[in-house]
């Protein structure tokens, strides 16, 4: 399992994904490496994966690539030393350039897609072009194609006429909580709303908080999250805030203990993101029960349904979902529980383990080939 930040999943979605399944695949028998950069697990193992830790160059253009190239170039001598995989999953479309090496061992190799990366704006018009172009390679060259929304399938086949295996992320469901953890922070249940996002402006943070702003809400606004290299959009947030004393920014929260008490005691959770496929940190907050208010976009409705969220897409139509929240109390609750019930049904990371074993399964054997995916 390569091109991530690895495991202990200490970041984001991706992470949690390769610890949800690369520890029920290692409980299933099977022998899983995950390659890893950054802070090191003490021991080799963790929860019965191997762990490779190589390092990166620390510059947002170069990170993720500069990690995967040389765990590729680990992979080749473990392959020249008869100890090479059987099966590779890729983690976005972004680590494309480094497929060939991959098919010149002849390891079969599943790309994850992630969402549209090129979509966001932290991304210059050299960057696009460069994602636009890692998405062309991924379909070249990977054997199976893994989307974790049916809207990115839906783009795949229409740029690309390129098939893809639908697998989505899990979610945690938490049936209880630290409340004192809540407490100890200063919140009480249902005395909030809630952002966790990474401060990007796709992630629309500057329309949640300027949003809230213009509301007449009584009950405060908690942001947590940051982001590495964001510190203009960081500011231009924050200005919007002003000095409204109803809004707190917390920062990045990772105890993850306070995190899901926070998602749990939220009145609204504030969702903003818009080009990710299936977005962890909303599977987290549906977990919790939390009453969702999502930015309009396909991907949100996908998750949530009809039932199990309201949606906004701009400034002033989040300032008054915000308000009938807080008008009516109760029916944010049943949504939040609605929201808590299609998770359980529908995003659960057994069944999403079950999905990869399945697909390396097709791949070992060869059953799923570059030209499965191009639909030829």
């Amino acid at each position: 399992m390569v091109g991530t930040r690895g495991v202990p999943a200490r970041y984001g979605g991706f992470e949690t994904a390769v610890e949800e399944i690369g520890k029920r695949l290692a409980a299933g028998g099977h022998e899983v490496t995950v390659y890893c950069r950054g802070e090191r697990h003490p021991e080799p193992e963790y929860l019965g994966m191997r762990l490779v830790y190589l390092p990166a160059i620390e510059k947002k253009v170069a990170e993720t690539l500069s990690h995967t190239g040389l765990s590729v170039l680990h992979a080749f001598r473990s392959k020249i030393g008869k100890e090479g995989a059987d099966v590779a999953l890729l983690f976005n479309a972004a680590n494309a350039p480094m497929l060939p090496i991959l098919r010149t061992l002849r390891i079969p190799v599943a790309t994850h897609v992630d969402g549209l990366e090129w979509k966001r704006t932290k991304w210059s018009g050299t960057g696009q072009k460069y994602y636009r172009a890692a998405e062309a390679m991924a379909v070249r060259w990977s054997d199976a194609l893994i989307a974790d929304a049916v809207g990115i399938q839906d783009y795949y086949r229409e740029r690309f006429d390129a098939d893809t295996v639908f697998i989505p992320y899990g979610a945690p469901i938490l049936t209880s909580t630290d409340t004192g953890k809540l407490a100890d922070a200063g919140y009480e249940p249902g005395g909030f709303h809630l952002v966790v996002a990474r401060f990007e402006p796709e992630n629309h943070v500057h329309v949640a908080v300027d949003g809230y702003r213009r509301s007449k809400a009584e009950k405060p606004l908690v942001v947590v999250g940051s982001a590495p290299y964001a510190d203009e959009y960081t500011a231009q947030v924050k200005e919007l805030a002003g000095d409204d004393p109803r809004i707190t920014f917390m920062g990045g929260v990772w105890d993850q203990d306070l995190l899901d008490a926070l998602y749990a005691g939220a009145l609204t959770y504030i969702h903003g993101h818009s080009v990710g496929g299936t977005n962890p940190s909303l599977l987290r907050a549906m977990g919790a029960g939390a009453s969702v208010l999502a930015f309009d976009v396909n991907f949100n409705r996908e998750v949530l349904g009809e039932e199990a969220g309201r949606f906004f897409g701009d400034a002033a139509e989040l300032a008054a979902q915000v308000e009938a929240a807080e008008a009516d109390p109760g029916a944010a609750g049943d949504r939040g529980a609605a929201a808590r019930k299609r998770a359980a049904e529908r995003y659960v990371w057994d069944d999403v383990a079950a999905a990869y074993e399945r697909l390396c399964e097709d791949l070992l054997a060869g059953r799923r080939t570059r030209k499965t995916i191009r639909g030829k």
